[in-house]
């Protein structure tokens, strides 16, 4: 049956994200759901004006991609340089970077899980719009809840400029290291605001403990279906296979939670690869020894999950120990590993924002945090490299190419929600199907179907680098009385 004859249902625009996007859902005779899709109006090309620059301009230009989590843009990039100049930078150097991308993931993760995703849970999936907000969510818990939230954000943002430079932004990381230290004054102050940051994160975890796992409601939804794919899941991991955010080695365990490849970030070609979409801005990664078999799960199939959730799934566990008993306790309280219920993704998120908090306090209270040598100067010619790093959204691979004099010749760039487009898409088509029934569709319904998108806290405007060979366009003409005068077309089916 062509789409044509079918009713179509859009919800546009999608809220609570980065970017824009509107989700289509087709409706077929019988009033089911025949297909969904998730379209993202917008292109940003980030890879290709990159080309011609000077590669030492890359920290400061793709943290501008996006201003909600430019640290992690920052950082990446900073690793890719220090492969492209041939630099290691010292310890110090790196107990600093790391420092300072826990205590972004802290303050990024409590966005999502307040702002973004939360009022689905605190306030309800089928509360009014008007209420399933950030306000909504501040009159369900009260102030006193809010004004914690409010000062984990400041204190984040307040750390990051005084390390960083810059609230937004950051102007920090170099080619060897960082561009200044820090002073013990400084460090004891990150130190205080790291031990409130953890007793946030346990007061945070309370909260879902109560408001979502204490309603079986929300434990059935979260169980549901309609939110569960079975595909392969990615992750970066230290020596002992535990999670880390800054560095070590990306790992990919299958649908079952067995090991399927491990690999260091400047290997990722040889396990990735991507697909595109005439229909999509976004690319589409797969699993290059497995192939691309279109928008399926199973162990057949190339598609992976690189979320909160797929980072614990490839993990063996959490390197710090309040964030392990957790872990823990969410898989005893799932059935085991690995878990595929896309909804839990946000207690997953809840635990890495243990981990990142407990992970600040440690290297805040590391001996060589407050070290001189921070910085090792570049001597080499500049060549190729790749920094890989695991942004808030998932993996974040930056890889550059340049001439001898260090003029960017390539980028490539494979972001969190780039990594996640494939199962997204999936995920919003598969809670559609399950969820709409007989044409029977309520606007709390629909949000239930946003929630499948919503969970993977997607950012659209970083994602968005493949052009399709024809855009879909429609313009509009009007007079100065604003009647319509005439409406151009072009490949809009």
């Amino acid at each position: 049956m062509s789409t044509k004859t079918m009713k179509r249902i859009s919800i546009d625009p999608i809220t609570r994200l980065e970017g824009h996007g509107k989700i289509d859902i087709f409706l077929d005779e019988a009033g089911d759901v025949a297909n969904a899709y998730l379209q993202i109006p917008e292109l940003r090309g980030f890879e290709r004006f990159c080309v011609g620059r000077p590669a030492e301009e890359m920290p400061n230009l793709t943290a501008r991609i996006c201003g909600v989590c430019p640290e992690a843009h920052h950082m990446a990039a900073a690793k890719a340089l220090d492969a492209v100049f041939h630099v290691d930078p010292p310890p110090t150097g790196k107990k600093l970077r790391e420092l300072f991308y826990s205590i972004f993931y802290a303050t990024d993760h409590t966005t999502h899980f307040y702002a973004l995703g939360g009022p689905d849970f605190v306030v309800g999936p089928d509360a009014p719009p008007a209420e399933r907000n950030i306000l909504g969510v501040v009159k369900k818990v009260g102030m006193d809840i809010a004004g914690k939230v409010l000062k984990m954000r400041k204190d984040g943002h307040n750390l990051i400029q005084m390390i960083g430079g810059r609230r937004v932004h950051p102007n920090w990381a170099l080619p060897g290291g960082v561009s200044r230290g820090i002073t013990e004054e400084q460090r004891k102050e990150i130190e205080a605001r790291g031990r409130e940051a953890v007793e946030f994160a346990k007061f945070s975890i309370e909260i879902f403990n109560k408001i979502v796992l204490g309603n079986p409601d929300y434990v059935n939804l979260i169980k549901n279906d309609a939110y569960v794919h079975k595909t392969y899941n990615i992750g970066t991991v230290d020596a002992n296979n535990k999670l880390n955010f800054y560095d070590g080695m990306v790992r990919v365990t299958d649908p079952d939670g067995k090991e399927f490849a491990k690999y260091h970030a400047r290997d990722y070609r040889e396990h990735i690869a991507e697909h595109v979409e005439p229909w999509s801005y976004l690319k589409f990664p797969y699993l290059k020894k497995v192939g691309w078999k279109g928008f399926v799960d199973g162990k057949d199939s190339g598609v992976y999950k690189a979320t909160p959730l797929s980072r614990l799934n490839a993990a063996d566990g959490m390197a710090t120990p309040l964030a392990q008993k957790e872990y823990e306790r969410m898989y005893d309280t799932l059935g085991g590993k690995p878990v595929h219920h896309t909804l839990a993704t946000h207690w997953a998120r809840l635990i890495e924002l243990l981990f990142a908090a407990e992970r600040w306090v440690e290297l805040a209270t590391d001996p060589e945090i407050t070290g001189k040598e921070y910085r090792v100067l570049p001597t080499q010619t500049p060549t190729e490299g790749v920094g890989c790093v695991e942004a808030p959204r998932g993996i974040l691979t930056h890889h550059y190419a340049t001439d001898e004099r260090g003029i960017l010749t390539m980028v490539n760039l494979i972001v969190g929600t780039t990594n996640n487009n494939a199962p997204i898409n999936m995920s919003v088509a598969k809670a559609a199907k399950g969820l709409i029934k007989k044409g029977k569709v309520t606007e709390g319904l629909l949000n239930m179907v946003e929630m499948a998108f919503r969970a993977y806290d997607p950012c659209f405007g970083c994602a968005t680098h493949f052009l399709p060979g024809q855009m879909p366009l429609e313009v509009t003409l009007r007079n100065p009385q604003g009647e319509v005068i005439e409406r151009l077309r072009q490949n809009l089916g």
